[in-house]
């Protein structure tokens, strides 16, 4: 598996499967499960995550939802920290586990869904965890599972509310997962948007406590080590692909932001 999740070959006679996201970055290809939903819970780390067509800027904490068959890979730039839920559709009693399946239905139609409450994700997956390798019975998991979902159709509501009230700020992030490099500038974003640099700043410090050109900033960073740790390319060449004038240039920003220079900052994790 190149997702950073440890699962056994036995997995394929199980319906239900939780643990723990293996604490590390390495290069990863994209993969999916043919028979198996997952979900994972990310509490810490940075990065992005491209599911099919759709690339996201990780933003923790936060949760994916995969459905069976689903290409995704991650591309991790700094160390991940959460759990990682696997079931199949027969895991479930249909006539049984109907408060179960609606539940599930719900979520259905999310794939990324913001976590709100960490501490409650944390505890509750911990004892999920414990409960699996101690083979608690299906009445314990389900239970547990009950108080999951429940969260976490809470939370993508929150998330879907949230979402209405800051159109503009998530057509920003769109554009900033796909045009940067190209834009960097505040005012480039602002013209895109058909709003001011002024109005883009004050949205960004509302939403994120940041202006807009660190938000720019930032995704530029992303950027670099996402070239930086899944690639073989020389700093020369990762600098004219983020449109730097000239290596010192790039090498100025990234250790300005990071405090390392690009060499140092891939010696860290590959060595």
């Amino acid at each position: 598996m190149n997702s950073g999740i440890v699962v056994k070959d036995k997995l394929e006679a199980r319906l239900f499967k939780v643990s723990r996201f293996k604490e590390m970055i390495k290069r990863t290809k994209p993969h999916k499960h043919d028979k198996y939903y997952e979900l994972v819970f990310l509490f810490a780390g940075e990065g992005f995550h491209s599911i099919e067509s759709n690339r996201y800027t990780m933003s923790m904490p936060e949760c994916y939802f995969l459905k069976p068959g689903q290409l995704h890979f991650w591309q991790f730039t700094s160390i991940p920290r959460g759990f990682v839920l696997l079931f199949k559709d027969e895991v479930f009693d249909r006539i049984h586990d109907n408060r179960l399946l609606n539940l599930l239905m719900q979520l259905m139609g999310q794939e990324r869904i913001e976590m709100h409450s960490v501490d409650f994700y944390d505890s509750l997956l911990t004892l999920m965890d414990s409960e699996f390798k101690a083979e608690a019975t299906k009445e314990v998991l389900n239970g547990l599972l009950m108080a999951l979902f429940a969260k976490l159709v809470d939370d993508a509501d929150i998330l879907q509310a949230e979402k209405q009230h800051s159109g503009l700020f998530e057509r920003f992030s769109r554009l900033l997962a796909h045009e940067v490099p190209k834009l960097r500038k505040v005012s480039e974003f602002a013209d895109r948007l058909h709003t001011t640099p002024q109005n883009l700043n004050q949205l960004c410090r509302k939403v994120q406590n940041l202006s807009a050109s660190e938000v720019i900033n930032q995704q530029l960073i992303l950027e670099a080590k996402r070239y930086i740790l899944h690639t073989d390319y020389t700093v020369s060449q990762i600098a004219e692909f983020l449109y730097f004038s000239d290596d010192s240039n790039f090498v100025k920003f990234f250790k300005k932001h990071t405090d390392l220079t690009p060499r140092q900052y891939r010696e860290q994790y590959f060595h």
